[in-house]
């Protein structure tokens, strides 16, 4: 068996670079009223947001539990996002079968930045047969371990029994953790990124994923 595969979600398989700042701000406010809050509109404004410092001090000043708001703030993300995708509002890339193809010759592996709820429900909304799937979890501590750090891409490789391969990204910090992680990093363009300089540790780039069966014989 080859090397496996490791892909990046947004921007790789899901269009657009990452979820709507909508979808975020929307399932903050749904979380609010589940909760029993009335927060400032500055409060608001904060908690619509990933900032972690300000959702501990303003949950705190509303006395609801922080990783009660969080957990449901992604819950309800994750509900809309995958609306969102079932009604392709927010669509697939046009060349994801050529990881199906992969799949049939090696493993391959999602890893996100995203909610693990999303991306298992990407997993199994494409038809690829994807051998590990790790996103961030609706913790605290799991969204200061998102890339560039590499610690999701050394949870699926720790799965894996993998110390090598490679990891399919369209962003500077995907390429940043895949290097961290031992991996050979390939940065794939996409119309969001044409114009963004090629990462220095990027060990190829490709415009297609068409492309990777040849590339990742080469590199």
């Amino acid at each position: 068996m080859s090397p496996p595969i490791l892909f990046d979600m947004d921007g790789v398989i899901l269009e657009d670079p990452g979820t709507d700042p909508q979808v975020y701000a929307d399932a903050a406010d749904t979380a609010l009223d589940t909760l029993g809050a009335e927060p400032t509109p500055a409060q608001r404004d904060d908690l619509r947001r990933h900032d972690l410092e300000n959702i501990a001090d303003h949950c705190a000043a509303l006395e609801i539990d922080a990783a009660a708001f969080w957990k449901l703030k992604d819950e309800y993300a994750s509900k809309t996002s995958h609306d969102l995708i079932r009604s392709g509002e927010r669509g697939l890339y046009d060349d994801i079968d050529a990881i199906a193809d992969l799949a049939d010759r090696t493993t391959v592996g999602l890893v996100t930045n995203n909610r693990h709820a999303t991306a298992e429900f990407v997993a199994d909304y494409v038809p690829v047969e994807f051998d590990v799937v790790r996103g961030r979890r609706p913790t605290f501590d799991d969204f200061r371990r998102k890339k560039p750090e590499p610690d999701f891409i050394d949870d699926a490789l720790s799965e894996l029994d993998a110390d090598n391969g490679f990891y399919v990204g369209d962003s500077h910090k995907d390429v940043t953790a895949g290097r961290a992680a031992g991996l050979k990093p390939i940065y794939l363009r996409r119309p969001h990124n044409r114009d963004v300089d090629r990462p220095t540790e990027a060990a190829a780039v490709v415009d297609s994923l068409a492309a990777l069966p040849a590339v990742v014989e080469t590199i």
